[in-house]
């Protein structure tokens, strides 16, 4: 891991998988723009372990599924700048299943998960393909790609942000603008605590849950390997889950 001097975006960075692909990031040379809603505690750690690795943190604290909110914080920073790396990772989970789900459960999911790929994405690859380069990782789920019982919203907003990113790739790839998909399984983050492990490690060839610095692995290789042919694609994270 060398010194890069570059920029990344990551949205969601303040904890889990976000926050272990900023320290990842950082620690490849990365300075670092951390997107997160409101947990300002974990926010300011995230970015003591960004400073540590001798990268600078600027934290940036909006609700992605407003659009308004969200471009008011974003469009002022790319007029001067445009992050080379964009990791969309934010998301929640509302499960429930189908039949008793609330309108506010699916409401929230999509805005979320994926109205706020839209909100982020669009002005900043503006300025991706202004610049003629870039890269874009989009942190989907296993459920987007096999779906889910109990997951119907969440499975609905992974999935279509496979359908975006594959779609997007198609768009500016002649632009030099790289954009894959990364699509975790079970890893061991807060959303994962209260799983029933007796139930779901019988489900996993390799019979362990995954960890955020797997997938920070893969996608620090899709945001900084030089040598690089791979692009529309989903690159499952899930010890074999999905064969």
């Amino acid at each position: 891991m060398g010194e890069t001097g570059k920029l990344a975006l990551v949205v969601g960075g303040s904890r889990g998988i976000g926050r272990a692909i900023v320290a990842r990031l950082a620690a490849a040379g990365f300075d670092i723009w951390l997107s997160y809603r409101g947990n300002h505690g974990a926010a300011q750690e995230a970015r003591a372990a960004v400073e540590a690795c001798g990268r600078s943190c600027r934290l940036l604290a909006f609700d992605l599924s407003d659009r308004a909110a969200t471009r008011a914080a974003l469009e002022p920073l790319l007029q001067s700048c445009c992050p080379e790396v964009l990791v969309f990772n934010a998301g929640i989970a509302r499960d429930n299943l189908l039949a008793f789900m609330t309108d506010e459960e699916w409401d929230a999911v999509l805005r979320t998960n994926l109205d706020g790929f839209f909100n982020v994405v669009k002005p900043v690859i503006f300025e991706m393909i202004r610049r003629k380069s870039g890269r874009v990782v989009v942190i989907s789920s296993l459920s987007g790609q096999v779906g889910q019982a109990g997951q119907v919203n969440y499975s609905a907003a992974k999935a279509g942000l496979i359908g975006a990113a594959r779609a997007l790739a198609r768009e500016v790839g002649r632009k030099n603008i790289f954009v894959n998909v990364v699509s975790p399984g079970v890893i061991e983050t807060e959303m994962t605590a209260e799983l029933p492990k007796d139930q779901i490690l019988p489900l996993i060839p390799l019979h362990r849950f995954g960890t955020a610095e797997e997938v920070a692995s893969v996608v620090h290789f899709l945001c900084a390997e030089p040598a690089m042919y791979i692009h529309g694609q989903v690159i499952g994270v899930n010890g074999g889950m999905a064969v």
